[in-house]
């Protein structure tokens, strides 16, 4: 497989296992092999084995082991240090290598795998995974359903037999066998508990993992478009899906299975009696199916109102400041107080159409167990049934009904995983961007040369057009100031550049490479990018600024943070470089998390740099420390400055200017002032000379 090595880097180098082997299946397994792990010397390997991947003992080296098919006794070795393979002998080998080889091959993905669309066999798929170990569940629910069968046949011998002959020495050996039979009982079943919890539980993991790894690859549009509270909401569904799959799905599976076996045995004792209980199950069952459409309505809408509910409190605890600062506590409480009301009235109307379906079913099985006790006490007093065998058939009924019963709570469980399975799949359902193929061609490094060909966006297709025929082209290393009026386009620009969103007509081109078909990984790992609204992480300022380059050496963070003028007040904090900045960043004031946004573009060393309002909260100094920084900024950099204050883009080569949507100048700032143009009135207006 042909991986470019700044992929692995940029993919695998953040991760904090400290097992390199478990480390190495991890990242094959994510580039689509199938693992697996053998303890053997190369001597036992054959020839269909291999390649293989081995470990040297001294060194620690990882090599490639390769058999030659012409003589088997040799080996091709590719050393992880070593520049070329080299052929050794196998018993050469003997006691260099760990015990521990890696047979990786190349995953098959069928057509209907990579286009099939999300859907609850996803779930199923991944529970399969886990077979053998579902496998032994349903063995174990097997014996226990068995055991379950045989306590109503002790009761009927007790009662028939030993009560009738007074033997109480047959007495004490059913009572012995039926305590084992109930310790094997509990046993098996605390043992299918168990396996069943750890299965989901590895389950969870794996799901979890790969909806959020599909989340984070999504375009900006998908989170443009929809509320933060909802997307999480969203993602809590996962476990409502897996618990039916893992759960009730499963076990309903099985006590269906065994109602056959619990009717026929119910035959042998009295056909009569099981012709009532067989003619009782259809009800038990349309009592629920026909009350469930109503209930998934319901469903949809409780769960609708519940996300709009956390989309809410997310929004009211980020804007908290903006609240309490605007007085609008009692505006909020009662917006709330109105949602959960809503949320707590859809609640109470699916409860009540699932406690009609609980009630109906119950008012079936209590007619139907009067209707066994009158009329198999008929049957006793007629010499058709033994009362041992009544009770004994008392016994598997309610065994029998029970699944039927239960079938009514899974269905409406069922329900609720359509729902969940449905507000997923707006997760799953959504393409994600191009991002990184090891069949496609490993594209060169950034040089820098940008090229706009009559670029034209709008956000959605029946919104006006925001960027309109755009064209221009910028040479690498080239410093270019884009600037215009508020709501001009200047941002969606910057947007268009890194591949966030795409254009509706035209190309972005990067060294000739549309960006609508590149890897937007290998694009924007290589551009440093400060935004409008950057957020820092509750994290170190260390770790913010090294953010995509977690092994950036500390000298290298102090150099950027220099750059970006933070270096200072950096230095001021309790704890320097380690000192936590708060969720958002509250911890320090709007320019200091501005100056640290410039540091962490500045960390990855990158060949084009885009500062979009980089410097609209910092005051008048530190603006200066930057200005007079900028030229080592921006040295050897394609360098894209968006710009309200036009003294920021003062030593630019080029400038922009953005009206409506549309270029309307794009020359030297020199130049542009010379011709009185839209960039001069700015100017202008800024400097306090116009009119």
């Amino acid at each position: 497989m042909p991986v470019d090595l700044e992929h692995l880097r940029h993919n695998f180098s953040a991760s904090s296992c400290s097992d390199v082997h478990l480390q190495l299946k991890r990242n094959l397994v994510e580039l689509g092999f199938t693992v697996s792990s053998v303890r053997k010397s190369p001597q036992e390997l054959k020839g269909k084995d291999y390649p293989v991947i081995a470990q040297f003992q001294k060194s620690g080296d990882f090599a490639l082991l390769l058999q030659d098919n012409r003589e088997e006794r040799k080996i091709l070795v590719q050393r992880s240090s070593g520049e070329r393979a080299s052929w050794i002998a196998v018993d050469e080998l003997k006691g260099q290598l760990q015990p521990d080889l890696f047979i990786a091959k190349i995953k098959k993905e069928t057509a209907e795998e990579s286009s099939s669309r999300f859907s609850l066999s996803w779930f199923i798929e991944a529970a399969l995974r886990y077979k053998s170990i579902l496998r032994d569940c349903i063995l174990a629910s097997l014996f226990v359903q068995i055991f379950g069968l045989l306590a109503p046949l002790f009761f009927m011998i007790v009662i028939d037999k030993v009560l009738s002959n007074n033997s109480l020495s047959t007495l004490d050996v059913l009572v012995f066998a039926l305590v084992v039979v109930s310790a094997f009982e509990i046993l098996l079943g605390g043992l299918r508990s168990y396996l069943m919890s750890h299965t989901a539980n590895r389950i969870d993991l794996k799901l979890g993992i790969t909806l959020f790894r599909h989340l984070i690859s999504l375009p900006m549009s998908y989170f443009e478009s929809r509320q933060v509270g909802d997307t999480i909401a969203r993602m809590r569904e996962l476990e409502t899906v897996r618990q039916f799959i893992t759960g009730s799905g499963i076990m309903l599976f099985l006590d269906l299975f065994f109602l056959v076996i619990f009717l026929v045995v119910m035959y042998l004792f009295s056909p009569f009696l099981a012709t009532i209980v067989v003619a009782a199950l259809p009800f038990l069952f349309c009592a629920s199916f026909f009350i469930t459409p109503f209930l998934r309505n319901s469903l949809e809408d409780r769960y609708g109102s519940n996300a709009a509910n956390q989309s809410f409190l997310v929004e009211t605890i980020s804007g908290m400041e903006t609240i309490k600062s605007s007085a609008a506590e009692p505006k909020i409480r009662a917006k709330w107080e109105e949602k959960l009301a809503a949320h707590v009235q859809n609640g109470f109307h699916s409860g009540n159409l699932s406690n009609l379906i609980q009630q109906s079913t119950t008012i079936v099985s209590k007619i139907l167990s009067v209707l066994l006790l009158w009329l198999g006490a008929k049957e006793v007093l007629h010499g058709n049934l033994t009362i041992g065998q009544l009770i004994a058939f008392n016994m598997l009924s309610s065994r029998a009904v029970a699944p039927i019963l239960r079938l009514s709570q899974v269905w409406k469980e069922f329900q609720q995983a359509k729902v969940s399975v449905a507000r997923i799949g707006d997760i799953f359902n959504c393409p994600p961007e191009p991002g990184f193929d090891p069949a496609r061609v490993s594209l060169p490094p950034l040089r820098g040369k940008v090229e706009f060909d009559r670029v034209s966006f709008r956000y959605r297709p029946d919104s006006p057009l925001v960027l309109e025929e755009v064209n221009f082209s910028v040479n690498s290393g080239e410093v270019t100031g884009i600037v215009g009026s508020t709501g001009s386009g200047k941002t969606t620009l910057a947007k268009l550049l890194l591949r966030l969103y795409v254009p509706e007509r035209g190309k972005v081109l990067v060294d000739g490479i549309n960006l609508a078909m590149a890897d937007t990984s290998w694009l924007r790992r290589q551009i440093g990018v400060v935004v409008q609204d950057g957020v820092l992480f509750n994290s170190s300022i260390r770790d913010n600024i090294a953010l995509n380059s977690p092994e950036l050496d500390i000298e290298d963070v102090m150099k950027v943070a220099e750059l970006a003028g933070a270096h200072e007040f950096i230095l001021q904090l309790p704890d320097g470089y380690d000192t936590l900045v708060g969720e958002r960043g509250l911890q320090l004031s709007t320019g200091q998390r501005q100056r640290l946004a410039i540091a962490r573009a500045l960390a990855t060393d990158p060949k084009m740099l885009v500062l979009d309002e980089a410097t609209s909260a910092l005051d008048y100094e530190s603006e200066r420390i930057i200005q007079n920084n900028m030229q080592e900024i921006c040295k050897g950099r394609t360098v894209f400055i968006v710009a309200h204050r036009l003294s920021t883009v003062r030593q630019a080569d080029r400038i922009i200017t953005l009206e409506k949507g549309r270029i309307v100048e794009n020359d030297s700032p020199q130049a542009l002032l010379a011709a009185g143009g839209r960039y001069a009135t700015l100017h202008a207006i800024q400097e306090g000379t116009h009119g």
